[in-house]
């Protein structure tokens, strides 16, 4: 599908909404024709007539929730400890101490033999938060850099690996180099910082994660809105030429990974555990939703006139290079593809149409609150934005596709001895 030479570009139009009055039919048929000339020249599908092929639900005069996070002097202390953990200093002479940050060798043996996943290379390790099994990092504590050590342990009774679960295991770790967290006071902050004192910084750094929880809870609330609409749709048929590139567009991707990996199709299927009909089953699935998407979001477009070519569009735009740590547009476009890149815009352009029509109950929680609930397996993790998944596709699919060895060796590393 050829995209419009402006969709990089800006109109001094500003997009204007049309508000629905008791006039004549006439009026109504005018504004109707308004809001449609005023649409994006950029189309996410092939098709004129998007009702043909999808129901959309509906999706004005919602009612959302917006669940902000309140930032407490704990959530503070914590982010300057971990700051004071990354400047640390490697210490040369001495011994680790509870809270240093460690790289460590270690090979772990039961009866005498090593096994799957208990030997890593350069593991690192901040000792006292407890995140291997017991004994472990007390057994480091006290240890010098460049030493070996023998830890005599036992795996817990309800260990998550069964095959471990509750036997003695010897493990040989060597200390590779520790680093001791900096003391927070004013010539510290001075030097790592640009602010001048303690407590300046405790009050910038508090401001920032304030700022980073709003724009989580947007995030979380146009992607909750974007839900509700796509679960409330319904698509009647798909058109067979987008369906069919957005098959192409997926296939090729895979092929440039393979191809970069220096694998075959046959090699990458294998590590994906798929065989070629689940391979083509998967492409179809993933185009279908692509266009699902696609037509969805230029059906609400249309109806109400949004576009890609107005000022406002900048504003999205700038989250993006933003949120990407791009300099330019052009480079988010050389990167991702102008088709990605509009699809990801056209999708945060509505889902704030949404959220802008929509009743939003605000609620408030402490980082403890949602902590307990990320706990609880029940939970549901919906804090991603479906506008980024858009943009992200190829990054993601990209990570998906690991070979299985490189699978395996991540899996040895972070499996063995981690308290599970």
């Amino acid at each position: 599908m050829a995209l419009s030479a402006t969709a990089c570009g800006g109109s001094d139009t500003k997009e204007t909404k049309t508000e629905t009055t008791q006039d004549t039919g006439d009026k109504k048929d005018s504004a109707s024709s308004d809001k449609k000339t005023s649409a994006s020249a950029v189309r996410l599908v092939s098709v004129s007539d998007v009702s043909k092929y999808v129901t959309i639900g509906e999706y004005k005069g919602l009612t959302l929730d917006r669940s902000s996070v309140t930032v407490t002097d704990d959530d503070v202390q914590a982010e300057i400890d971990y700051n004071l953990e990354e400047n640390g200093t490697e210490v040369n002479d001495g011994t680790v101490e509870e809270g240093d940050s460690v790289t460590i060798n270690f090979t772990g043996t039961i009866d005498g033999k090593e096994f799957d996943g208990g030997s890593a290379e350069d593991y690192d390790l901040v000792i006292g938060e407890g995140g291997m099994i017991d004994g472990f990092e007390d057994g480091i504590i006290g240890m010098k850099k460049g030493e070996t050590k023998e830890l005599d342990l036992t795996f817990p009774d309800d260990y998550y690996e069964e095959s471990v679960a509750g036997k003695p295991v010897v493990f040989k770790v060597t200390l590779q180099k520790f680093t001791r967290p900096s003391e927070l006071n004013d010539e510290w902050v001075a030097a790592n910082t640009e602010y001048k004192t303690v407590d300046e910084y405790r009050a910038a750094v508090k401001k920032e994660l304030e700022e980073n929880e709003t724009k989580s809870a947007d995030y979380d609330l146009y992607s909750n809105a974007w839900s509700e609409v796509l679960a409330n749709s319904e698509v009647k048929e798909y058109p067979e030429e987008d369906v069919d590139k957005a098959v192409e567009a997926y296939k090729k991707l895979n092929e440039n990974y393979v191809k970069e990996a220096g694998m075959e199709m046959s090699d990458f299927l294998k590590a994906q555990g798929m065989s070629e009909e689940d391979y083509e089953e998967d492409c179809q699935q993933y185009a279908e939703s692509k266009v699902e998407q696609n037509l969805i979001v230029q059906g609400i477009m249309d109806a109400e006139g949004l576009s890609l070519d107005d000022d406002d569009i900048q504003t999205l735009k700038d989250e993006l290079l933003s949120e990407y740590g791009y300099e330019s547009f052009d480079q988010l476009v050389a990167y991702y593809g102008e088709q990605e890149v509009n699809e990801s815009l056209a999708l945060m352009r509505v889902e704030r149409f949404i959220v802008d029509n929509a009743t939003v109950n605000e609620t408030s929680a402490t980082e403890a609150d949602v902590a307990n609930e990320d706990a609880d397996p029940e939970s549901e993790d919906t804090g991603v934005d479906a506008a980024e998944d858009t943009i992200e596709d190829n990054a993601s699919e990209e990570d998906s596709s690991d070979t299985a060895e490189e699978s395996e060796e991540t899996a040895s590393e972070d499996d063995v001895a981690n308290e599970g």
